[in-house]
């Protein structure tokens, strides 16, 4: 292994990052307060902004630094490819929330109508947005020509050390280049790994660091070599130098990049309740408003399926089925019978199938238009299903003749939130019979995704796209 030449890699200088934080507080709170005098100054003209305005508008200012610092604006991901709007929306609205209670409760604001407050809240939001975007196309510009706000090497050629480089490669970090290996091993002979040089040793590492052309070193040692990482961050520690010790990507794969503390320990999070904190009760609260309106303003159509599925053949309007809900607990949910009676399968042994005809004239309208599923609006408001969740599937379904729980694995982790009327996998095609183990691998595949992403705005764009989706598809007979 020869060493690379380091003249060309870039220096940044320790603190550099510090700095750069410290600017964006003082550019958020300047942007927080600029509306403010800029509309006390059209309003009332120059001499409107007195040493006393002029002092209230810091105040506010500082109150709006310390609302981003509490709500994580400045944290980590500030370095991150993330954009980032709907942390500083609601770090902003907190923080009008405050000005809105100065100029009303306080009268702190007189010389500015309360019309216009809104002004200055949009103003600031869209100052917001556009000083992210800036922030991010000038770091990516930089990173380009190879500049970077601080530079780390891997210390490690191990398989681990390449599954990290490629990992960062692949999900770059604004504040962070990485330019290359570190090893110590005279047995290697590769030049590069994962299209990165291998610099040289040790030694070498120490002259970079303390030339300033090093901030941030990533020990992908085995972590089997526990006196080998011993020595090596000892020598690290006594150096103006960040040492991180890299995870195992086999563990970190299965712990979905994520990491809690338990006594103060961190521990990788392979698992873990995919509704907490509040979001239980929201997600109540948005199945009872959404499921009052929907049967207030349909229940005139509901009525009208009642009564044509009662002319067309003798036998209930509704049909009860026993199917798996929240934590694999069997629930009765509520539909318009779409079949004879006498011709009912309460256990779904048998998938419908294109022209069955167990189904009646109005059950294949209303199965392919998905109004046999109205009823379940009960079930929601009763607290066994919700709106939007993995569609919930009877007790003997199959899949190519396979139990659904057989035939995926993964398959009762859908179970961990409460069944939904529509779905994530529905609106994207996979509703109706699953007569393949691909599609019920998919369907699966879906509604993981959903549980790990689960948002109130993510349950209003899968409400909004079900419509269309109803009409497009062709697989619901």
């Amino acid at each position: 292994m020869r060493p690379q030449s380091i003249d060309k890699q870039p220096i940044t200088k320790v603190g550099f990052v510090q700095y750069f934080v410290a600017f964006t507080r003082l550019l958020h709170g300047f942007t927080a307060v600029l509306p403010g005098v800029l509309l006390t100054w059209a309003l009332n003209g120059e001499s409107a902004l007195t040493e006393h305005y002029a002092a209230l508008l810091v105040f506010f200012g500082l109150i709006t630094v310390l609302i981003f610092q509490s709500t994580g604006v400045y944290d980590d991901e500030l370095f991150s490819n993330m954009l980032r709007f709907r942390l500083m929306f609601f770090s902003w609205l907190a923080a009008f929330s405050l000005l809105a209670f100065m100029h009303q409760a306080l009268g702190l604001f007189p010389l500015i109508p309360i019309q216009q407050l809104l002004t200055w809240f949009v103003a600031v939001l869209l100052l917001l947005g556009a000083e992210r975007l800036l922030l991010l196309g000038g770091l990516h510009l930089l990173a380009r020509t190879g500049r970077h706000l601080q530079n780390a090497v891997i210390l490690g050629g191990t398989d681990n050390g390449v599954r990290i480089a490629e990992y960062m490669q692949r999900n770059a970090d604004i504040r962070l280049g990485l330019i290359g290996f570190i090893d110590d091993r005279n047995t290697r002979v590769e030049d590069t790994l994962a299209n990165l040089p291998v610099l040289g040793d040790t030694k070498l590492l120490e002259q970079m660091i303390r030339e300033d052309r090093v901030q941030q070193v990533l020990v992908a040692l085995p972590w089997s070599a526990e006196t080998r990482i011993g020595h090596v961050v000892a020598r690290l520690r006594k150096l103006p130098v960040t040492v991180l010790l890299a995870p195992d990507m086999l563990a970190l794969r299965h712990s979905h990049n994520r990491i809690t503390e338990v006594s103060g320990l961190p521990m990788f999070n392979a698992s873990e309740l995919p509704l907490r904190g509040w979001s239980p009760l929201i997600k109540r609260l948005e199945d009872l408003i959404l499921a009052s309106l929907a049967l207030i303003a349909i229940s005139p159509l509901m009525a009208l399926v009642a009564i044509a599925i009662k002319l067309d053949s003798p036998g209930p309007v509704l049909f009860r089925q026993k199917r798996y809900g929240y934590n694999n607990r069997l629930i009765e949910v509520y539909k318009f019978r779409s079949m004879h009676h006498k011709m009912a399968d309460a256990n779904a042994e048998k998938q419908t199938t294109r022209g069955d005809s167990r189904i009646t004239r109005v059950g294949a309208f209303i199965r392919r238009t998905s109004l046999d599923e109205l009823p379940q609006l009960f079930n929601v408001l009763l607290g066994s299903m919700s709106m939007v969740g993995p569609r919930p599937h009877a007790t003997a379904t199959k899949a190519a003749g396979i139990l659904f729980e057989d035939a995926v694995e993964t398959y009762s982790a859908r179970h961990r939130v409460k069944p939904g009327i529509t779905g994530w996998a529905q609106i994207n095609g996979y509703r109706g019979e699953t007569d393949t183990l691909e599609k019920i691998e998919k369907r699966v595949e879906f509604d993981l995704e959903y549980i790990e992403h689960w948002s109130v705005w993510f349950d209003l764009y899968i409400l909004c796209r079900t419509l269309p989706a109803i009409v497009v598809t062709k697989e619901a007979y």
